[in-house]
């Protein structure tokens, strides 16, 4: 999986499932999600997961392996391409 594409693909997703109206290009890849300038909370964060087990089949558990999933779009993205080459 191409990461730089998954990027892109979950920049788009954020603003769908979370209902933001900045561009995908304007998003920092390493910024952080939460607390950060997405303006993202904890149900912004279950709504993202949900998409994210929905297509791309991955589960991302709480505790610390969510935390450092959802550290920025990049992490995410790197969470993704672990879990489903482990898979």
């Amino acid at each position: 999986m191409d990461k730089a594409a998954l990027v892109e693909e979950l920049k788009q997703l954020i603003i769908t499932e979370c209902d933001k109206e900045f561009e995908p290009s304007e998003m920092d890849t390493e910024a952080p999600l939460m607390n950060g300038p997405f303006d993202l909370d904890s149900l912004d964060a279950l709504q993202i997961a949900l998409a994210i087990k929905e297509r791309y089949k991955v589960r991302i558990e709480g505790g610390p392996d969510g935390r450092k999933a959802f550290a920025s779009i990049s992490a995410l993205a790197d969470f993704i391409i672990e879990s489903r080459s482990s898979a």
